[in-house]
């Protein structure tokens, strides 16, 4: 069963420029250093693969809004490096939760979330689908 959709849009060009402001911590406080690792070891620009992850991580808040509609809002103080972009050998895109985050999503009957991410030009986009 579909328990909620979750859809997001980043302009590429306005993400590497807050990647790129002196003494930002943003990459660091947000992302594992596996997403990191993963996004420079690509030939095109890491912010592209980065900014494609950070819509991933926001799609799966909107998700867990929407799961959660009428409530008050989801955790307030959730570590975003807790919502965890990795990809398989074929660089296929999945979503990995940890700590506080996956035990709330998990209470809400989630039991599996597909994730689709795309990137063209100036514009990086996912969509996570909740399953429970």
């Amino acid at each position: 069963m579909i328990l909620a959709i979750g859809h997001d849009v980043v302009d590429v060009p306005g993400f590497r420029a807050q990647l790129a402001e002196p003494g930002s911590t943003f990459a660091d406080r947000v992302f594992t250093a596996q997403e990191r690792a993963t996004a420079t070891s690509r030939p095109s620009d890491d912010a592209v693969h980065l900014a494609a992850r950070w819509a991933a991580k926001e799609a799966l808040v909107k998700a867990w809004s929407s799961v959660r509609h009428g409530l008050p809002p989801v955790h307030p103080h959730a570590d975003w490096s807790e919502i965890e972009v990795v990809s398989d050998r074929w660089r296929r895109p999945k979503l990995v939760l940890h700590g506080e985050v996956k035990e709330h999503v998990e209470a809400l009957g989630v039991r599996r979330i597909h994730l689709s991410v795309s990137h063209d030009g100036d514009i990086a986009s996912a969509t996570v689908l909740l399953e429970g």
